[in-house]
């Protein structure tokens, strides 16, 4: 990859810490904000690097000159295949695209990071990761993996995969690395948003590393840990109060004009789990400040007023699947 080996001509001179890395556009900006400040809470060793996918997130990144979070701009990272695919993906086939290189751009900017986490922009930390890591580290294992663990009326192993990309873990080893090269080939020449021949997007790959590289592969056991809106109600309802995850994954949370915030959509959330949102919609409004005070705006979309849309919206509230509200401020 040409951009990357111009940009491994030596190590960036920063802290040994434990490395995460993360993909998103400008619109992900209060997201992807709320998980570095999760992340640097609970983990304060925490190093950030970010794949800028739009100007807009690499320029506000650097405006803010966050302590230990490092903006990478997209251009830095294409490389010559991944802009050949580039013109026949959908935006977000060709994000999935871009999730296996992510960890080599990291590698290559820091020779001192003995390893790197892929992290979803839209998680956020409860509790610190270093957990996972010690199950990772006894397991002697290269490569680290999480299950989706659907509860059983959510169960979409079928089409999405039993593995989640959401946080995989990666040691500077050549048999990680040839894992990672493996998965970048498959996401080349396939990454459909929509389940094909045993196929979506960049994740249901994971599905054969277990077979494939066994050897190398850990599956994280602590799957209470590891919380989304597919599984956390089984999880309450199993454990009660006492539910204390490392990171909840806000899949589905979405932001639009006027204020407006899908918290979640195809799920139903109990009330006993409502903390944990509450918690996020805090993060959020004090990264709305932040940005704020630095004076960036973000442009979000109105929301699809379209009768079928209405009529989707509305089947999903009754049904209790779908909830909304109104953030207190927010720069768009």
């Amino acid at each position: 990859m040409a951009a990357m080996t111009e940009a491994s001509t030596g190590s960036t001179g920063e802290k040994p810490g434990e490395h995460f890395v993360t993909l998103f556009d400008h619109r992900f900006l209060p997201m992807g904000l709320a998980l570095y400040h999760s992340l640097c809470k609970h983990l304060p060793q925490a190093e950030l690097w970010v794949i800028c996918l739009d100007e807009q997130a690499e320029f506000a990144l650097k405006k803010l000159k966050l302590p230990a979070l490092h903006p990478i701009p997209l251009k830095q990272v294409e490389s010559t295949d991944l802009l050949a695919v580039k013109p026949t993906r959908t935006r977000a086939e060709y994000c999935w695209t871009l999730t296996p290189f992510t960890m080599e751009a990291v590698f290559a900017r820091n020779h001192d990071v003995r390893r790197v986490t892929y992290i979803d922009a839209d998680l956020l930390f409860f509790n610190s990761p270093q957990s996972l890591f010690d199950e990772f580290d006894e397991s002697g294992k290269q490569v680290l993996i999480t299950e989706h663990a659907y509860a059983p009326e959510y169960d979409q192993t079928a089409t999405s995969g039993r593995f989640c990309v959401q946080f995989i873990t990666f040691r500077r080893t050549e048999a990680a690395l040839e894992v990672i090269h493996w998965w970048q080939q498959r996401c080349l020449e396939c990454c459909s948003e929509i389940p094909i021949d045993g196929k979506f997007g960049d994740q249901k790959y994971l599905d054969e590393w277990p077979t494939l590289f066994g050897d190398r592969v850990h599956i994280l056991e602590a799957t209470e840990l590891t919380i989304a809106p597919w599984n956390v109600g089984h999880l309450l309802a199993q454990h009660h109060d006492l539910l204390h995850p490392v990171f909840y994954h806000f899949h589905g949370l979405r932001l639009f004009r006027h204020r407006r915030c899908r918290l979640y959509s195809g799920y139903r959330i109990p009330p006993t789990a409502n903390w944990i949102y509450e918690a996020y919609l805090s993060e959020l409004v004090h990264a709305f400040d932040l940005l704020m005070q630095r004076d960036i705006r973000i442009s979000y979309p109105s929301l699809d007023k379209s009768p079928k849309e209405v009529a989707r919206r509305f089947k999903r509230k009754w049904k209790q699947t779908e909830a909304w509200c109104q953030l207190p401020r927010a720069p768009f």
